[in-house]
């Protein structure tokens, strides 16, 4: 067997010429039906009224015209260049020489009553004939028939109007080597009875009225004057007949697609019907052609083209007799001349079948839609579409981490509400008063800290009336202040640093947060865009007091050749645009991603802290300071220095994080990874994450391709979205940022266009040659 593929365009000036082909059609037959009597029951007896002066204008020669019209549209239709590659394929592999079943697989009812015959294909190969078949289809496991002859079980439905005795007469004439069992005008419960017989049958006639529903889908036989019966009401009797050997249907009777539609279901070998409405004498006609040329041993097929085109001789009379009859096909069974049924005996009653072929997707084909569908999306993602989806996965493997222990280097000093009430804070309640802070920094010096932060603005509108406390901010070389840089964009003004200290111990407080509002990013350091800005120190203060800790420690900061920080063996590696799933961002200054150290209760958990007031009440130990840094700031709601993290996942203000509990976070960032080689965060270079995306790409079609099956494909499906899932997680906990959300869509978007693309060979007009 032999499978080409191609596509044609859309037609609708084919299905309109079909229309008025079928319009006239039954119009001529209609205003002749009293006399050539239809095999139709509706047609005689429903009251069908046409007014002389609607169908006078109706000639044969109009009608000739419309075929001829018919007939050229076809063909011109199929010589689409899409589909010519098919017609080029064909004549170049087959002999004119050939016997060969064209079988067309389709579901369109519109498209299995075209007249395909007519295609010029088969002017030029004359042992060819064109057949139907759906798209699904299987070989029916038969049990051997205990007969040795031929079974015909003959049905002569009602016969009202038309000449069923002919039929009969044909049927009686065949070869001594048939058996045939006839029922005329039988009940329902007696065709049923039949059907059901242990020896089974070979073939199955119908001669009497029947017709099919406008939806092509459901037919209807008259077996009697008062009964009529759908396939389905004889499904359970014809099952088992075709268990029983059943090889072929003859519905030699009027529109009788919806019949095959209904016995295709069945998984039948073979059948013939008609198309339209047949005239008693064009049916008689070709079932005694027919049977003629079957049982002189000619294929299944050559009978029934020959006979067909025999029926052009009657077309003087009844106008388009010979595109009538077509034959229904299961692929999967090769059709017996009636030699073969005469010779079956019980060790050889089974149909020959084909293979049933699937679909044609193959390995180079699913690999190359991964590619386009990763490339797809990567331009999707370099356009920041996907950013926010990507941030949000970001914090959620943030909040699923272990929690750490504290950072006991650095301590937390704390400024609550309680503090603010205190009475060394009368002069300032809105943040820390000069006297408390002096009072703060005299507790603080003798217990020898490594350096002190100062996370809260002390600009030239409060300056120190403390003089001692003016004189520890220009000498104390430990004490470290903040400062904030003035923005152009928003016209924020900054804030100075206290007068007398020296550059090297500001620090600057800003920080980069996403269009979300949320702190993923660490900014390290950067060039004031202004200025005049009353803060132009180039560290933020968190890293300035990290670098003076380390200074300590001997280690001091250089850069890389490629512009990188480096702290001893540790290299802080720049945030670029399009690294990770940040890919429209503003990457201005040193930034690196933030890699919190995680808690699960309280934000204060990152390192020891003491408040205010337990300080000044002399509550602090030598060993809770020495070789520390501490910091200073402020924790009171009140004063609303609160900044959203990955971990306030709905934004409430006791989830987000106070700005001196922030900074510590990003002093322990530096010098855990320096220190302690704890992970800094990082992301896979843009060709390792198309390779990870367009891997995840292909294992959605992979599955797709391998499974066909839905719940298979269900399965396999999640499965492989719950094991990225658990790779991305665990490399996250690693320190290493992979995409999730591409890979995720990836995977669906290329499972989906997998699954569509099989489902349209399925689905789309696939003509399929077999010898």
């Amino acid at each position: 067997m032999s499978q080409f593929q191609g596509c044609l365009p859309a037609a609708p000036n084919l299905l309109d010429l079909y229309r008025r082909w079928q319009l006239l059609y039954d119009l001529i037959y209609s205003a002749r039906s009293i006399n050539i009597g239809l095999r139709q029951h509706k047609l005689i007896d429903e009251d069908i009224k046409i007014d002389e002066s609607d169908i006078t204008h109706v000639s044969d020669a109009e009608f000739d015209k419309v075929c001829q019209k018919l007939q050229k549209s076809l063909n011109n239709w199929l010589d689409y260049q899409g589909f010519r590659s098919i017609e080029f394929q064909l004549r170049t592999k087959l002999s004119k020489s050939d016997e060969i079943r064209f079988v067309i697989q389709t579901e369109d009812s519109y498209v299995r009553k075209l007249p395909w015959h007519v295609w010029r294909f088969f002017e030029d190969y004359r042992l060819a004939e064109v057949a139907l078949s759906p798209i699904e289809f299987e070989s029916e496991n038969q049990v051997i028939n205990s007969a040795l002859k031929v079974r015909i079980l003959a049905i002569l439905g009602n016969s009202t109007g038309i000449d069923t005795d002919a039929d009969k007469k044909f049927l009686e004439s065949l070869s001594s080597d048939a058996e045939t069992v006839f029922l005329v005008e039988p009940t329902r419960s007696e065709l049923n009875e039949q059907l059901w017989d242990k020896q089974g049958w070979d073939i199955l006639f119908f001669a009497g009225h029947s017709y099919s529903k406008d939806d092509g889908e459901t037919g209807y036989i008259h077996i009697n004057p008062s009964e009529r019966l759908a396939i389905s009401q004889l499904k359970n009797a014809l099952k088992k007949a075709i268990e029983r050997g059943l090889q072929l249907a003859i519905f030699n009777s009027c529109d009788g697609l919806g019949l095959a539609q209904q016995l295709d279901d069945l998984h039948i070998p073979q059948m013939i019907v008609m198309r339209e409405p047949v005239p008693d004498k064009v049916a008689q006609e070709f079932l005694k052609r027919f049977l003629k040329g079957f049982t002189d041993n000619k294929s299944f097929y050559l009978a029934v083209r020959e006979a067909r085109e025999q029926l052009q001789g009657l077309e003087s009379e009844f106008p388009g007799a010979s595109w009538l009859p077509v034959i229904c096909q299961n692929p999967a069974v090769v059709s017996p001349t009636w030699k073969e049924l005469q010779n079956r005996t019980k060790g050889d009653r089974q149909p020959r079948t084909l293979p049933v072929r699937q679909p044609k997707l193959n390995f180079k084909t699913v690999l190359m839609m991964s590619f386009l569908v990763t490339s797809l999306l990567m331009g999707v993602r370099w356009l920041g579409i996907l950013q926010a989806w990507e941030l949000q996965a970001f914090d959620h493997f943030m909040r699923l981490r272990s929690p750490e222990k504290q950072d006991k280097r650095i301590l937390i000093v704390t400024i609550t509400e309680d503090d603010l009430k205190l009475p060394e804070q009368k002069e300032r309640r809105g943040s820390l008063s000069d006297l408390a802070l002096a009072r703060l920094l005299e507790k603080l010096a003798p217990l020898q800290p490594k350096a002190i932060g100062l996370d809260i603005y002390r600009d030239e509108s409060s300056q120190p009336k403390q003089a001692s406390l003016a004189t520890q901010f220009k000498t104390d070389n430990r004490l470290f202040v903040i400062c904030k840089v003035k923005e152009r964009t928003n016209n924020r003004s900054g804030n100075s640093p206290p007068k007398g200290v020296p550059p090297e111990r500001q620090g600057f407080s800003d920080v980069v947060q996403d269009a979300d509002g949320v702190l993923r990013r660490h900014l390290l350091a950067m060039q004031p865009a202004d200025p005049t800005s009353p803060c132009t120190t180039p560290y933020a203060f968190n890293t300035q007091l990290a670098f003076y800790y380390l200074e300590k420690e001997g280690i001091n900061p250089k850069y890389t050749k490629a512009g990188d920080l480096q702290l001893g063996n540790v290299v802080f590696k720049r945030l670029r645009s399009h690294m990770g799933g940040y890919q429209q961002v503003d990457t201005g200054g040193y930034q690196i991603l933030l890699n919190y150290r995680s808690y699960h209760h309280s934000p204060l958990e990152i390192a020891p802290t003491v408040t205010l007031k337990e300080v000044l009440k002399g509550m602090l130990k030598p060993e809770q300071v020495k070789d520390r840094i501490v910091l200073i700031g402020v924790t009171a709601e009140s004063v609303r220095d609160y900044i959203p993290t990955p971990y306030s996942a709905q934004q409430e203000f006791y989830q987000k994080m106070p700005g001196v509990i922030m900074q510590a976070q990003m002093i322990s960032q530096i010098i855990s990874a320096v220190k302690d080689g704890r992970l800094l965060l990082s992301v896979l270079p843009v060709w390792g994450e198309v390779l990870w995306i367009c891997s995840w790409s292909f294992v959605g079609g992979f599955i797709v391709w391998r499974c066909r099956s839905g719940r298979l494909i269900i399965l396999g499906g999640g499965s492989a979205i719950g094991i990225l899932y658990f790779f991305c997680l665990i490399l996250f906990c690693s320190g290493i940022w992979v995409p999730l959300v591409p890979s995720a869509s990836v995977l669906v978007m290329t499972g989906g266009t997998v699954a569509i693309y099989l489902t349209s060979l399925q689905r789309q007009r696939q003509l399929i040659f077999k010898t």
